[in-house]
């Protein structure tokens, strides 16, 4: 078990990245979040946080192809990117805490 984390600037650059990473590799979103910005005057102010979780190596892959996408959209300097291994069983806990509310799919 993995989380992974991607971190930029703007959330539509997420959500693109999120998408990408979702159709490449076997995981679960977990959280979205947003960010205040440092720098209200910056071109694109808004820095959001899509947090996921599975196998090691899906986030792993997840990570990187999101990572890919969000430099389509992002200078390198503004892309974040980390998994964190066989986290500690609270890790993933506090990981889901989100700022973002997904809503349930309509039946």
């Amino acid at each position: 078990m993995a989380i992974g984390f991607l971190e930029c600037a703007g959330y539509g650059a997420v959500l693109y990245a999120m998408d990408r990473a979702c159709k490449a590799a076997d995981i679960e979103i977990i959280g979205i979040d947003t960010i205040n910005p440092k720098d209200a005057s910056a071109f694109i102010p808004l820095t959001a946080q899509v947090k996921f979780a599975g196998s090691v190596d899906d986030v792993k892959v997840a990570c990187e192809v999101a990572r890919r996408a969000a430099l389509k959209l992002n200078r390198p300097e503004d892309v974040l990117v980390e998994v964190i291994e066989r986290p500690y069983d609270g890790t993933k806990a506090l990981s889901c805490i989100s700022k973002v509310k997904f809503q349930e799919e309509a039946e």
